[in-house]
């Protein structure tokens, strides 16, 4: 095993924080006050943001991954079931290799899973990926979900509510990363499934599941501004070991997971992006067809009152 460079499992102190309608029908008041109401829902609609919540008082938390250091025991992928409720085996069967055969993504089983990728252009050294959700700073699930299923909280994670979701997995197709599955087999009530960053533990100031498990500690929790600081430090202090680029510091307009590794992450089967996310191209597209339909949209309720109580005027 190569030398640990100081690899600490956080690098923040601290580094966790608890983060009546009558016979007659509805009369003229009971409709106007519907059509009000429906005038301003329509009116907020371009208000809502993939930005999620914003507190300046609350810190961005990450996970920096060394893939330098990951030694591929899959003890994270145990950690995480076992953390999540999911169902697994003993944590002795994670020693199984085979399982790198082919290139694995989370499932609703497995909210985090670890990849060994083929390099042509490595030099042979076996590289060791772990992936989950990315946590993105401006999330394009966030911003694509309909009912507000997916926030983006202070803390940096990026939750789901089932209670709200609607099923219409908006959220899988506009995911750059390709890291959120679905519930197809649970007919009733399917859900998402996503890495939430264990805010239920971190909560409690516990480090998330992943991390504490690490027994190499590839694997560093804290503050996202603090985490790329480090990241750079050692590239600086290392540049043998490691590639000029800290992934996720702005792809995509930025992840809560940082990447250090010691070859192109287009190598490692990571995707290529700018520093924009998605997000903010979708949201100017929706916010124009919502702005574009907001006055016919309101000439139309205005016609509609008055054609009710024209009719209603009829029959008295």
């Amino acid at each position: 095993m190569r030398e640990n460079p100081a690899s600490p499992r956080s690098v923040s102190l601290p580094v966790l924080r608890a983060d009546r309608a009558s016979s007659r029908g509805p009369d003229r008041r009971g409709f106007m006050k519907f059509t009000g109401a429906a005038m301003l829902s329509l009116a907020a609609l371009p208000a809502s943001s993939g930005h999620g919540h914003t507190d300046p008082n609350t810190a961005r938390m990450g996970v920096l991954v060394d893939l330098t250091e990951c030694i591929g025991c899959r003890r994270c992928e145990f950690a995480c079931a076992e953390a999540n409720g999911n169902p697994h085996d003993p944590i002795e069967s994670y020693d199984d290799q085979s399982v790198f055969a082919e290139t694995r993504r989370p499932t609703p089983g497995s909210l985090s899973v670890v990849n060994r990728p083929v390099n042509a252009a490595s030099d042979g050294t076996p590289v060791h990926v772990k992936i989950q959700c990315m946590h993105c700073e401006h999330a394009p699930c966030v911003s694509a979900c309909l009912v507000g299923a997916m926030q983006k909280n202070p803390d940096g994670a990026v939750t789901y509510d089932a209670s709200r979701c609607i099923g219409c997995r908006y959220c899988m197709v506009a995911c750059p990363f390709e890291r959120l599955s679905y519930e197809y087999d649970a007919a009733l009530a399917p859900r998402i499934r996503k890495c939430e960053l264990c805010r239920d533990r971190t909560a409690n100031g516990k480090l998330p599941a992943c991390v504490e498990i690490c027994p190499v500690e590839a694997l560093t929790y804290g503050e996202r501004d603090q985490l790329i600081r480090y990241a750079h430090e050692r590239i600086a202090e290392h540049p043998d070991r490691y590639i000029d680029h800290v992934y996720g510091e702005t792809e995509g307009g930025g992840t809560s997971w940082l990447y250090l590794a010691d070859r192109p992450f287009s190598e490692l089967g990571f995707p290529t992006l700018g520093p924009r996310s998605s997000a903010e191209v979708t949201e100017a597209i929706q916010h124009g067809i919502f702005q574009g339909f907001a006055a016919p949209l309101a000439l139309f309720g205005v016609m509609a009152g008055l054609n009710f109580l024209t009719k209603r005027g009829s029959h008295s």
